[in-house]
């Protein structure tokens, strides 16, 4: 399963972002290092199912609209030097390890200095926060291959060749290949055979990039004056209001509104029952949502996962012609996968015997069959045939 990571400051918003997005218990206070463990939950992304399309519905989607499962951590917050041990030290990075992608929560009230200590809304500019975690990843990064560099440099002797695998084998935890090392030495024209390891700093970032693509967000958007929206905008910040996000949904659950993550608005239920707090609370949310199309938590998630994961939805079924398992249950399942993921990819993700026993494939919607090289699209819907059970 896709797992995504809640990083940044503390005291910037992620604990209440994190429990917006999983409904899960998390504390949130307004005090640096909140979160010491990290918490783990399920959040969603949204995406139209596939049914709108068929002649039969299936009852996995809300209104035509199917939430397909990720992990979500929340990890603790992060102060500038971290990478040299201050705060929470390296305890972070090695969380934001296990993440395909990582949200970073910046506070855009600029009511939080870099350690997350309150100093009020507008005194604090949340534009030096959007790169400080891509430095401290690029650090931590670079501290690993520092640990390894004189042997690798050693044994290379003089070789190119063998200098990128020794990079690439350094940072195999992170997903990095050798024709990773290699485009991004090519790319930053890095004579890795004559470099020293300060040399290496821009080579780790790109790393960082590759191996953790990161969203930043701007939390708290809903405070923060017109001046630092402006400047935040310009550097193509995601905006969100977590903590109104966390509020719809609670008031979701209590049924007094009517609300599905990632709507644009929400409905009241029966405003004759609501308090005048409630109901003002209520038009606050409601003139935050005109603002940014949305609370933007699920509007982030969505992107992390689609734009910068590059992931479809297919989904798999037994029976081509009733669009459903063996049971009936029609498009019982939902799957995220890499765009240019192949019918033989998609049957070892259903089970790896299946894969194992892969023998073809069929478009449920055209009721053809498809090569084991087919690159999937978005919304297909697929029967795979196996020699195994």
């Amino acid at each position: 399963m896709i797992t995504l990571a809640l990083a940044g400051k503390p005291n910037c918003g992620k604990s209440t972002f994190f429990k917006a997005a999983t409904m899960a218990n998390a504390e949130i206070a307004n005090y640096p290092f909140t979160t010491i463990n990290p918490n783990f939950g399920v959040a969603y992304v949204r995406t139209k199912c596939a049914c709108a399309n068929l002649p039969v519905k299936c009852t996995h989607c809300t209104d035509g609209n199917r939430f397909v499962a990720v992990n979500l951590i929340d990890v603790a917050g992060l102060v500038p030097d971290a990478h040299k041990g201050k705060g929470l030290g390296n305890q972070f990075l090695d969380h934001l390890r296990q993440a395909n992608a990582i949200l970073h929560v910046i506070d855009a009230s600029g009511g939080t200095d870099s350690e997350g200590n309150p100093v009020g809304v507008g005194n604090h500019d949340p534009e030096v926060d959007v790169t400080f975690l891509l430095f401290e990843m690029t650090m931590w990064v670079h501290g690993i291959l520092d640990k390894h560099w004189s042997r690798i440099s050693r044994q290379s002797q003089g070789k190119g060749a063998v200098i990128e695998q020794g990079i690439a084998d350094t940072f195999v935890g992170l997903g990095i290949t050798l024709e990773d090392v290699r485009d991004v030495a090519l790319k930053l024209k890095l004579d890795l055979v004559h470099a020293n390891i300060d040399d290496l700093v821009p080579l780790c970032a790109e790393m960082v990039k590759i191996s953790k693509p990161m969203l930043v967000v701007g939390n708290k958007f809903d405070e923060a004056p017109e001046s630092l929206r402006t400047k935040l905008a310009a550097q193509k910040v995601a905006f969100a209001s977590a903590a109104s996000e966390l509020a719809l949904r609670n008031a979701a659950a209590a049924n007094v509104i009517q609300y599905l993550p990632g709507d644009e608005q929400f409905r009241v239920g029966n405003e004759v029952t609501l308090s005048p707090a409630q109901k003002a609370g209520l038009a606050k949310i409601a003139e935050v949502m005109k603002q940014c199309k949305g609370t933007g938590v699920q509007q982030a998630i969505n992107r992390a996962v689609f734009e910068l994961l590059d992931m479809i939805v297919v989904y798999p079924v037994e029976d081509e012609n009733h669009y459903c398992n063996k049971q009936g249950d029609v498009l019982p399942d939902a799957f995220l996968m890499r765009r240019g993921s192949t019918p033989h990819d998609l049957a070892y993700q259903v089970h790896t015997e299946i894969g194992k026993g892969f023998l073809y494939a069929i478009d449920a919607r055209t009721k053809m069959r498809i090569k084991e090289t087919h690159e999937l699209k978005d919304g297909d819907i697929i029967k795979i045939v196996s020699a195994a059970k």
